[in-house]
């Protein structure tokens, strides 16, 4: 199916935070729509890349080996796999994100945080 999204829209059609909506795929990957608040969980990806795209707000991406970096709106950041990472969001911090169908959210770590991704609902 082709439809156009638009993003104020998607964003605006849920609230839950830590909780991505799958709004399609290109090839083997999905894009998706997530708000972030807080601080998620220290995790890596052993197969999969992550792409952020900062859609509003601040997210600090925190590393083992690596400096700090701070993604805003406008800005991207590919996490490549097997660097572990902690996303931190500065307030709520909206992202779109592409990678692999097959990524757990929460990678290596597993625990209480892992959940499915749901679908974006918006007409």
């Amino acid at each position: 199916m082709i439809q156009k999204i638009n993003i104020t829209q998607a964003f605006d059609s849920f609230d839950e935070c830590w909780s991505p909506r799958r709004a399609g795929a290109i090839n083997d990957c999905e894009v998706k729509f997530a708000k972030l608040e807080g601080e998620f969980v220290w995790h890596q990806h052993e197969n999969e890349d992550e792409l952020f795209l900062g859609i509003k707000g601040k997210l600090e991406m925190q590393f083992r080996t690596h400096d700090p970096i701070m993604l805003e709106a406008g800005e991207m950041l590919i996490v490549p796999r097997g660097v572990e990472h902690l996303p931190i969001a500065h307030g709520t911090a909206h992202l779109l994100m592409f990678e692999s169908a097959k990524i757990v959210n929460t990678g290596s770590a597993g625990g209480e945080r892992t959940i499915g991704v749901k679908e974006l609902d918006v007409p």
